[in-house]
């Protein structure tokens, strides 16, 4: 039954396609864009445009961004011999927001997942290689999710950089109980994850 008309339709229709949004949340959106003024309306139609147009990947991380190179990369005071592997732009914002790490990123996007259809070629596995190969990096930080494909991406990466990078040191991030965390509700791996890990104080 067509309640409200084409237009609005398609727009419920058009944000339901957005992902983690069901049907009540598109139209809650619909609902909220039709209810706005005309100019935040076409604000936010730029916007998305803008971005589609503008967005492309930094020729030396792969983040995404509107300038080449990207702000961490482009910045002096970076430690470019120092590269964190993550699988996401957000995984790097969660970094930069730390302030705690001074060096540079290079950005998978996605991680190696066969039941899902994504091998070693589908993300950008090679680009990091080719910046290893220039030989200015000296420490590899493996930072991808701790889960089966960011663990399986992360050995895949580290089988393929010692061989050809003897000089590289390759690292892993420590995975451990979560700061505020209860002991008896972390599960038995990460347990022993921060068992394995423990540091001298």
């Amino acid at each position: 039954m067509n309640y409200y008309g084409d237009s609005l339709n398609r727009l419920i229709d058009e944000f339901g396609r957005l992902p983690g949004i069901g049907q009540k949340s598109a139209q809650r959106l619909a609902f909220y864009i039709i209810n706005q003024s005309e100019d935040k309306a076409v604000s936010l139609s730029e916007a998305i445009l803008a971005a589609k147009k503008n967005i492309k990947y930094c020729s030396v991380c792969c983040n995404i961004t509107d300038a080449d190179p990207c702000a961490v990369c482009g910045s002096p005071k970076r430690d470019a011999s120092t590269v964190m592997v993550v699988e996401d732009p957000r995984d790097m914002a969660a970094y930069e927001r730390t302030n705690e790490f001074k060096g540079t990123y290079h950005v998978l996007h996605g991680a190696i997942s066969p039941m899902n259809g994504i091998g070693p070629n589908d993300i950008k596995i090679k680009e990091l290689l080719n910046r290893i190969s220039e030989g200015n990096i000296t420490e590899v930080i493996l930072a991808t999710n701790p889960n089966v494909e960011g663990e399986a991406t992360a050995m895949y990466i580290n089988k393929l950089i010692k061989p050809v990078a003897e000089n590289v040191k390759i690292t892993r991030i420590a995975h451990g109980v979560p700061v505020g965390g209860d002991i008896e509700y972390v599960d038995q791996v990460t347990l022993s994850r921060a068992l394995s890990g423990r540091q001298e104080m």
